[in-house]
């Protein structure tokens, strides 16, 4: 009797201390969980680029998401998701993934208008974007092409409305947007083909396929250096020096261009604006010391670009800016297929 006694006490002891133990590995794993919930991030982030690769957009990306990885416990992979209006089938790609931060948007002030031209129905405040920086445009010919001059190719797009093809990336695209407002400052009249980014378009003028091509600075500096593409005049009120030439401002030949111009750019990424403040924060940390480095200063002096640095608030400002600008410009301009106001998009 006293040995099974013994026995139920020891076994009382067992089942105990089983419980104990039971319980620690529930409330370590519960602890772990919750660290890796809070822990952002610990697993690959990956950045789908709305327009195509070797493009700007894509180009910028790349860059900075590689420096912003020397910050960041994971790799960030970068992908192309194009297509769609105004790079709107990318965003509608992160728009239906988790809003936990390991998937961003790669995009750039040309996206601001998918909204007004029917690709999605959603102001841009949806996101929380981060600004790299931008190029200021340009408009440039194939080297062989026969037009030596702006106003030569002006004139002989009024002199043929509708029949000079002309690439700038995609429809409503600030280059697309750059196009039209040279179309209402000259009073020509360009047949606009759509390409799926900017290297794109810009290989499609030195094919000849199209005869000009308004793409960035950045974008057609390598093209311009190495005697592929010749530029006629910067969409902006400056000139540019570029491969030994001094490229003459659009704004000293034509007096009307500027109503419509200079639009510039905004390029960079975001992520869901719903996404937690530490998220936010994480990213932004890794953004700052990214932006803050010198191989960031050197890239942008190599290739044509002005440093940004907003982001958050300050960013969803200037973007909100952007849209409204950008939206009532392609409505004045005939170029809508949405009204801006139906969208709660007010007037600059």
């Amino acid at each position: 009797m006293q040995q099974q006694t013994h026995h139920c006490i020891w076994e009382e002891k067992m089942k105990s201390k089983i419980a104990r133990l039971a319980a620690a590995a529930l409330m370590t794993a519960g602890a772990a969980g919750l660290a890796s919930a809070q822990d952002y991030p610990y697993r690959d982030i990956t950045t789908a680029v709305v327009w195509g690769a070797g493009g700007g957009t894509d180009t910028i990306n790349r860059m900075i998401m590689a420096e912003m990885e020397k910050h960041l416990p994971v790799s960030i992979n970068v992908i192309n998701q194009t297509g769609g209006v105004a790079g709107s089938n990318g965003m509608v790609y992160v728009m239906n993934q988790p809003d936990d931060g390991y998937t961003l948007v790669g995009l750039s002030e040309s996206n601001v208008t998918a909204a007004v031209q029917g690709g999605w129905d959603k102001k841009f405040d949806y996101w929380y974007p981060f600004i790299v920086g931008g190029s200021p445009d340009l408009i440039s010919v194939p080297a062989d092409s026969p037009y030596n001059s702006l106003e030569e190719l002006v004139d002989a797009a009024k002199a043929a409305p509708g029949t000079i093809p002309a690439a700038a990336s995609g429809a409503g695209s600030i280059h697309h947007l750059n196009l039209l407002a040279i179309e209402k400052g000259s009073g020509a009249e360009f047949k606009f083909v759509p390409y799926k980014g900017s290297a794109p378009g810009q290989e499609a003028a030195i094919a000849g396929e199209v005869a000009l091509v308004v793409t960035s600075l950045a974008e057609q500096a390598p093209l311009i250096e190495g005697g592929q593409l010749r530029p006629l005049a910067m969409l902006t009120p400056e000139n540019a020096e570029i491969a030994g030439m001094t490229v003459p401002s659009a704004f000293g030949i034509y007096d009307g261009l500027d109503q419509y111009l200079p639009l510039k750019q905004a390029i960079g990424f975001a992520v869901h604006n719903s996404a937690s403040d530490d998220v936010k924060a994480k990213l932004a940390e890794a953004f700052q010391k990214a932006m803050a480095s010198q191989a960031v200063a050197d890239w942008a002096a190599a290739n044509n670009y002005d440093i940004g640095g907003q982001y958050g608030p300050e960013a969803q400002k200037l973007f909100s800016t952007l849209e409204s600008t950008f939206a009532y410009t392609l409505q004045d301009l005939g170029a809508t297929t949405v009204d801006p106001a139906s969208l709660g998009i007010e007037k600059p």
